[in-house]
Formats: structure tokens, C-alpha cells, sequence
């Protein structure tokens, strides 16, 4: 097997931190042609379009001038290899199921977290599940932020601000979560339900 040159070995691990497109993004951001970025950095045009194609590899001091002419640091290019964007994937032997309260001995709903991996207090999305319930008073919980509910199978009653609602399959709702409200499943076989919470706005 033939070894790599110390030239392949630096085009490869530089690769992966896709300098190329980084410094493209930059100039097209602000809205600069190549022939500007080359009055700006001393660079010709060609050199910079092979360099954003990834068929030439950025010196260090090439980069330091083109993070001087657009404000950035060098972090900019080597922070990260590639930008990481949110994607989650929750199996669903993986998720777990909770009662509303573990001290409880007949909670009016139980759920699954259907985003546990995610980091941060962002929004969150549950499978909620309600058993058929006759006792007509629940405790009601409150949590800062909005809730979104939407009915999967069966019906359920929702207590809000005083006043009570009727929901079946299909139906959704969006409320304001920090004012006390509570659920009880009344179908035959009970309830089920997606509901996703968010943060309250800064």
C-alpha cells in the first residue's frame, strides 16, 4: 500500500474542515465579487476561486488576511470541522415512560420525551398518553413557556383558566403554559396526544 505525501496528508486533514466553502460564505455574505476581495486581501481573483473551489489550500497567512478583511477570527475556519446542525433521532425502543407524578397512584397521564437527547432548554415534544378517568378534579401544573397539544386517538378533557374543554382526535390546541391547567382522558380506551413545549420568548 503506498504511504501518502506529507502534501496529501495536510490536503486531507485540511479537507475536513471545508475551508473552501467557509471562505465563499464569507465573501458572498457581504456581497463581494472576487475582484473586490482581491483589492481587499492582495490576493488575485484566480488564486481566491481555487481556493473556495478547494483546489488550493489556504496558507495560514492567506487566511489571516482574509479573516482581517471580514472581522472574524481565525476560529472562524478551524472552530469546528463542519457546522454542526440540530438533527435528533429517537428510537423508539429508546424512549422511556413516565407517570405525571412517580409519588401518585393514579395519574391522569403518562409520557415519553420524544426529544431526550437534545441539549438546552429549547423546545421539547412529548407523546402524551391519558387514561379514562372518572374523578373530575386533577391537580393542575403550570410550567413558563406555550404549549402545543394535538389529539392522536380518543378524548380527553383539558381544565383552563377556569373553564373546561372537550378534545378527539384531530383536534389541537396553543395555550399559554404558565397559567395552571390540567388533563383527564374521558375516550373509552383514554387519550393520546403529541404535545411540544417552548421556552417563553427573551
Amino acid at each position: 500500500m503506498n504511504e501518502e505525501t506529507s502534501t496529501e496528508t495536510i490536503q486531507r486533514v485540511l479537507s475536513a474542515y471545508d475551508l473552501g466553502r467557509k471562505i465563499r460564505q464569507l465573501r458572498l455574505r457581504r456581497k463581494i465579487a472576487l475582484v473586490d476581495m482581491g483589492k481587499h486581501t492582495g490576493l488575485s481573483p484566480s488564486m481566491l476561486s481555487q481556493l473556495e473551489n478547494g483546489k488550493m489550500i489556504p496558507t495560514l497567512p492567506t487566511l489571516a488576511r482574509i479573516a482581517m478583511v471580514f472581522d472574524v477570527g481565525m476560529d472562524h475556519f478551524f472552530g469546528d470541522k463542519r457546522e454542526k446542525k440540530l438533527f435528533s433521532l429517537v428510537r423508539a425502543s429508546e424512549r422511556m415512560r413516565f407517570p405525571e407524578r412517580p409519588d401518585l397512584p393514579d395519574p391522569a397521564w403518562f409520557f415519553e420525551c420524544l426529544t431526550f437527547g437534545t441539549q438546552g432548554e429549547g423546545m421539547k415534544a412529548f407523546l402524551a398518553e391519558f387514561p379514562r378517568r372518572e374523578i373530575e378534579q386533577d391537580l393542575e401544573h403550570a410550567h413558563d413557556g406555550t404549549e402545543f397539544l394535538f389529539v392522536l386517538t380518543g378524548a380527553l378533557t383539558l381544565r383552563f383558566q377556569g373553564e373546561s374543554h372537550q378534545l378527539r382526535a384531530g383536534d389541537s390546541l396553543l395555550m399559554d403554559s404558565s397559567e395552571p391547567h390540567s388533563y383527564r382522558g374521558t375516550g373509552e380506551a383514554g387519550a393520546k396526544a403529541i404535545i411540544v413545549t417552548s421556552p417563553p420568548r427573551p
